[in-house]
């Protein structure tokens, strides 16, 4: 998962990772129709759209190194009238991400499709668009950069706000809700299995104890309770005592780990023969998962394994985007029918 000094942000409030090696995995063509399971501001989109157009003259992809024809970033070749082939849809369960990328998307030269919605989801949202299997799919499972400068989200502990944490903001409860609610070993559970917070059952305590007068409701309050547990022991940490905290917590209001799971286990519904998916995770869980997912299916037949090893950024990405440090690609290509 990717924390808040790791962001690094363009125009577009997001810079993708690793977009060479996506497009390489990928190798998007003409007339193909992708599932883009976390459009967010649509910068992974902005690129690969343009490959699956068949109209002449669509020109390359901008400003990936490796890739030829590319000069800037954005949708290229949006001067060509109509549409032509391909078919471009995009999930998210920000809304707000959802509706910018709709907005950058509107020019591309093939139908896109950008949907409010959780990747978790997929086959229920592709029978409701009419769309069966797919070509590509992708999934980039870390955070937009917007998502974690805005305050009013409660990512961050850089800010203080309301303590929500909610990815899809339309619905199910708030971190501030959950830490009201929950028995004091199951919140230590959360906090060692989704942060590897090794004093998780001190802060869980904390937190336990520290309702009844004071419930933890901001994201100030959540941090300063975390330091407090580690005490001069927090200023030799490599990273803030409440980072571990906030990311658990994050998981566990989002369900990220059940849903990547669900994505995970319907793949053969969703994809295609011939078809592949590439996943960026940043967090080891996440990568457990789909390292896991992939080899069971590989073993089973039912799909090669194009990553053998996990992709990682090069030492120029890393250095322009600190963001790709903890970025961890796999793929697959889809034999089953």
């Amino acid at each position: 998962m990717v924390q808040p000094h790791e962001e690094t942000s363009s125009a577009a409030g997001h810079l993708p990772v690793m977009s060479r090696q996506v497009i390489e995995l990928l190798s998007p063509g003409a007339g193909q129709t992708m599932l883009d399971c976390t459009v967010g501001r649509g910068g992974h989109a902005s690129l690969i759209a343009p490959m699956l157009s068949s109209a002449p003259g669509i020109p390359g992809i901008p400003g990936i190194p490796g890739i030829p024809g590319t000069s800037a970033p954005g949708i290229p070749g949006t001067s060509a009238p109509g549409m032509s082939g391909g078919c471009y849809i995009g999930l998210d369960a920000d809304a707000d991400n959802a509706a910018f990328a709709r907005r950058r998307l509107a020019e591309a030269p093939i139908e896109v499709r950008i949907v409010h919605g959780n990747f978790a989801d997929s086959r229920e949202i592709l029978d409701g668009l009419g769309v069966g299997k797919v070509d590509l799919l992708l999934a980039d499972l870390g955070f937009a950069s917007n998502q974690m400068d805005d305050a009013e989200r409660g990512f961050s502990f850089q800010q203080d706000a309301a303590l929500d944490m909610r990815l899809d903001r339309s619905g199910g409860i708030t971190a501030a809700e959950l830490l009201a609610e929950i028995d004091e070993r199951e919140l230590a559970d959360i906090l060692w299995k989704y942060g590897e917070e090794r004093l998780s059952r001190v802060i869980a305590r904390k937190i336990i104890e520290a309702r009844p007068r004071s419930p933890i409701q901001s994201t100030r309050q959540l941090a300063q309770l975390c330091a407090s547990v580690y005490g001069r022991r927090g200023g030799r940490q490599r990273i803030h005592p409440a980072t571990r905290t906030f990311m658990a917590l994050r998981i566990a209001v989002n369900d990220e780990l059940g849903r990547l799971e669900r994505l995970l286990e319907r793949l053969p519904v969703l994809m295609s023969a011939g078809s592949r998916a590439v996943v960026i995770s940043f967090h080891s869980l996440e990568d457990r998962l789909v390292k896991h997912a992939f080899k069971r299916y590989a073993d089973q037949g039912r799909a090669e394994l194009l990553t053998r090893k996990v992709v990682q950024a090069d030492d120029d990405e890393r250095m322009s985007n600190p963001r790709s440090r903890s970025a961890k690609v796999r793929a697959i290509r889809w034999i089953s029918a």
